[in-house]
């Protein structure tokens, strides 16, 4: 797999795997069977958490996208070269400057035996935008203005300005298409007064080579084969998730053969996982920074000599060597180096124990304070820890609250939080899905701003960014946005993940992208 620092797609988690045996293996088998490629059994998955929701409009955390990514399928997609290329969209191209033209493949069934057509394009990218259904993902379909149907297998999207990163944000997860019939149902039950993204998460329906089979809430989610995909079906029967919190419980599953694959995993269990006969740890490059935030409506982390005092005082070689055991790299800017438009060009905060205590001497709290920082994960709990050691020696006394990760998401997404420990995945490997929902002012909240941070230059540098079709020009206004982000320091970016996924070592085809999505598809 090749690293590019160009185009598009971010976040947090996956794997998958299929064990094929002989002997389970019934010696004459249909040919129906084996052109729907049966044999390879169900594969069960163990990841921290189950999805918030299995609507595509209405959740963008890890875990939500890990199964989604499984039961739909967008317009555009990467490839595993990381290239866009046409998906459920049979070609596309730019017939102007504020248009594109996509032409949809014909004879794609939803999995309900609806068909897939430009209605549907229509209804998703208009539901998305909806303000009545205030879709958190709305975001990346802000620049959209008018989606019209040329004819039954023909669209064309107008943007309000030009927008050149179209594409790769229809490849994003919130481009996934929804049959019709259940975004109708859930507009229907909104006008009789229920919740918005209601329906569709109970009754998740995509095109994907896997569909939705049932939930039993907490504990796990089943997918089975799509026997009527429109391309090559899924070699695996199906896919168990399982919400299986422990680290430890996780490996115990993989190495007792309970599990085929388990995500995500703590660095220092890695030797553990190979010393193991029949598993290993699949080690792959990401699009993800981890990062303490600051929530930078409260005191004392709107002084920014507060923030910067924090900053400097945290060495991180010395996290990346004593508590990642090497594995991670060092971050130092917002954006993953995979990542088109991240910059050596910056001016990192370098670590200075004596210059954190002259911030700290120049803030409003000179001598110091008492913060919560709340996270949820092993691995930035250990982080947390050791930052909680080191601010003691500024006078900063760090008490750390481990919480689970739907409760997490909530409660920093409402900003309750002081201090947090959070990842962000560059999803479209473009900047800006890394630095518009994390950085701008509208973003505040659920879409990705969980810092609460407001610059109107860099929100002005982000907007205008979005619509400028001179790549250098384009590039040099990202540059310059990460620079005042770096020197306000509503975030400390402190490492680059490497994906570590634990997986049955007689399994073969497992992918995962940069972004932590994994491929199931061909496992075996």
């Amino acid at each position: 797999m090749k690293k590019l620092l160009l185009l598009c797609i971010t976040a947090f988690m996956l794997v998958l795997a299929a064990c094929t045996s002989d002997s389970n293996v019934e010696e004459e088998v249909s040919e129906s069977e084996e052109d729907t490629g049966s044999g390879a059994e169900a594969i069960d998955f163990s990841i921290m958490a189950l999805p918030n929701s299995l609507d595509p409009h209405a959740a963008n955390d890890g875990y939500s996208l890990y199964v989604m990514t499984n039961i739909y399928e967008t317009l555009v997609k990467l490839n595993q070269d990381l290239e866009l290329e046409p998906g459920l969209a049979e070609s596309y191209e730019q017939i102007s400057d504020t248009s594109w033209e996509f032409k949809l493949r014909e004879g794609v069934k939803f999995h309900d035996g609806s068909d897939f057509n430009a209605e549907v394009v229509k209804a998703n990218l208009d539901r998305v935008r909806d303000e009545e259904v205030a879709s958190p993902l709305a975001f990346l379909f802000t620049e959209i203005d008018e989606v019209e149907i040329i004819d039954d297998y023909t669209v064309q999207i107008h943007t309000k300005e030009p927008f050149a990163a179209l594409p790769a944000h229809l490849a994003h997860p919130g481009g996934h298409m929804i049959s019709k019939e259940v975004i109708d149902a859930d507009y229907a039950q909104m006008e009789e007064g229920g919740n918005p993204l209601t329906e569709v998460n109970r009754t998740p329906v995509g095109t994907g080579f896997f569909k939705f089979e049932d939930i039993t809430e907490g504990e796990q989610i089943s997918l089975v084969r799509n026997e009527e995909y429109w391309g090559e079906p899924a070699k695996p029967e199906g896919i168990t998730f399982r919400a299986v919190p422990e680290d430890q419980s996780r490996i115990a599953e993989l190495t007792s053969g309970t599990a085929d694959i388990i995500y995500p995993m703590d660095p220092n269990d890695v030797e553990q996982v190979d010393a193991n006969d029949g598993s290993e740890v699949q080690q792959r490059p990401s699009a993800n920074m981890t990062y303490l935030g600051f929530n930078t409506e409260k005191e004392p982390f709107n002084d920014q000599n507060v923030r910067l005092a924090i900053a400097s005082a945290i060495d991180k070689n010395a996290i990346i060597e004593n508590i990642l055991v090497g594995i991670h790299e060092v971050a130092e800017t917002p954006l993953n180096p995979t990542v088109h438009g991240y910059s050596e060009n910056l001016d990192p905060i370098e670590y200075d124990l004596e210059q954190a205590k002259a911030y700290l001497a120049d803030s409003d709290y000179p001598e110091g304070f008492t913060a919560e920082v709340v996270l949820n994960s092993r691995t930035h709990q250990d982080v947390a820890t050791y930052m909680q050691q080191v601010l003691s020696e500024i006078g900063i006394d760090l008490e750390i609250t481990l919480m689970e990760a739907g409760a997490y998401q909530e409660y920093t997404a409402n900003g309750d939080h002081e201090m947090f420990m959070g990842g962000w995945g560059t999803v479209t490997l473009d900047a800006d899905y890394g630095l518009y929902p994390m950085f701008h002012s509208d973003n505040i909240g659920a879409p990705g701003n969980r810092t609460r941070y407001q610059n109107d230059e860099v929100d002005e540098l982000l907007d205008n960014a979005r619509v400028e079709m001179d790549e250098e020009t384009r590039l040099q206004m990202y540059e310059d946005a990460q620079q005042i982000i770096i020197d306000e320091q509503p975030l400390i970016p402190v490492f680059h993940t490497t994906l570590l996924t634990g997986i049955n070592s007689e399994l073969d085809g497992y992918y995962q992208y940069p972004s932590s999505f994994p491929y199931l598809k061909e496992l075996e």
